[in-house]
């Protein structure tokens, strides 16, 4: 009974050390784990382009791998400038979309006759429409800012990758104990990269139809609400909803009439729900295993953590947990907590898995 209060007390003290490093080390962790993300991509992006068929043969792995560089550099480089400008016209009228909205209130308080006539500032602070595209230009200063940083990481995990599974089996003395961690790696490696997979796909499309319909009915900034849209869909539940709040309270603005308004919301809605509750579900399956409140407690807590970084990546980082936890008897109450049905296959029976997977670097 004494050891198990001693271990209960030492795991709570571990957690909330770790905690404490993660808030006050967020400046050189979070560029660390955005290149971590990077590095993760360039990587899937080769494997993936190996994969392509070309007639009978496929791309090797020295071709593979520049191609994907040069694809995230030029993409990156892309949406950059693309979101730069976009948020730089912004910022420009900005001003006079938050006087049309003040309109807006003053028409809808006159339309139904309030004798005490509804304002913004009843709603939002006082000059929110300049701060939140002032929030997002500085949110780009920062990321250009440490971009050179996470460049830098990114370059030394590319250079010594390599050497990681050498490492990896080092750390083990038993064969059995490294086959067994192998395995783990490998089946966290496939989870996530599943989930990644059919996230990104499922972006991409809401991305390019968010744009289509923005375009179509003539909203201006159509390409940047897209990959708002593209880039909020990582963000479990509450970022569908957000992409679609921006784009209709500036259509809300813009146009003199409400049936773009209508057409919009109704339009990213329909978007929205379909992905999101038909397509999405459908193809993601029950592979992550993941609690529903559990998937809010964790993105509640990373980002109030490392902010937009934690919500995107909240999600893998749980399911990197679940599965660690379900490998070892003492953690196994843990992953059936944070599981969707407690489902989480057989118990481990001396500590180690006897299947071995390959690992890839």
């Amino acid at each position: 009974m004494r050891w198990s209060i001693v271990s209960l007390t030492m795991s709570v003290i571990l957690v909330a050390t770790i905690g404490w490093l993660l808030v006050t080390g967020r400046a050189l962790i979070l560029p660390f784990v955005i290149a971590l993300i990077v590095w993760y991509l360039i990587n899937a992006l080769s494997h993936g382009f190996q994969l392509i068929p070309l007639g009978r043969f496929r791309l090797p792995g020295w071709v593979a791998f520049p191609l994907s560089l040069v694809t995230i550099f030029m993409a990156a480089t892309f949406v950059f400038d693309m979101v730069a400008v976009n948020l730089a016209q912004l910022a420009r009228d900005a001003p006079v979309y938050q006087t049309r909205l003040e309109e807006v209130f003053s028409q809808v308080s006159a339309m139904i006759a309030l004798n005490d006539p509804l304002e913004l500032k009843d709603f939002l602070p006082d000059a929110i429409v300049p701060k939140m595209v002032t929030a997002g230009a500085g949110f780009i200063t920062t990321v250009a800012g440490s971009a050179s940083l996470v460049f830098i990481y990114v370059l030394f995990l590319l250079l010594e990758q390599s050497t990681f599974d050498r490492k990896f089996e080092k750390l083990f003395s038993d064969p059995a104990r490294a086959a067994s961690a192998f395995a783990i790696r490998e089946e966290i490696n496939r989870s996530i990269l599943h989930y990644f997979g059919i996230k990104t796909a499922v972006s991409i499309a809401t991305g390019l139809l968010t744009s289509l319909i923005l375009t179509v009915m003539g909203l201006p900034y159509a390409a940047l609400f897209g990959f708002i849209a593209f880039l909020l869909n990582y963000i479990p539940t509450i970022g569908s909803l957000v992409s679609v709040i921006f784009p209709a309270l500036l259509s809300l603005v813009y146009f003199d009439n409400l049936f773009p308004f209508v057409v919009i919301v109704a339009g990213l809605g329909l978007i929205q729900f379909s992905i999101g509750n038909l397509i999405e579900p459908r193809l993601m399956g029950s592979s992550l295993n993941l609690s529903g409140i559990i998937i809010m407690l964790s993105l509640a807590f990373w980002g109030a953590i490392w902010g937009v970084v934690g919500m995107v990546t909240c999600v893998p980082l749980t399911v990197v947990i679940l599965i660690v936890c379900s490998k070892f008897e003492a953690s196994r109450p843990i992953a059936i907590l944070l599981s969707a049905n407690g489902d989480i296959g057989d118990a481990p029976t001396s500590g180690t898995t006897t299947a071995q997977a390959s690992p890839e670097s």
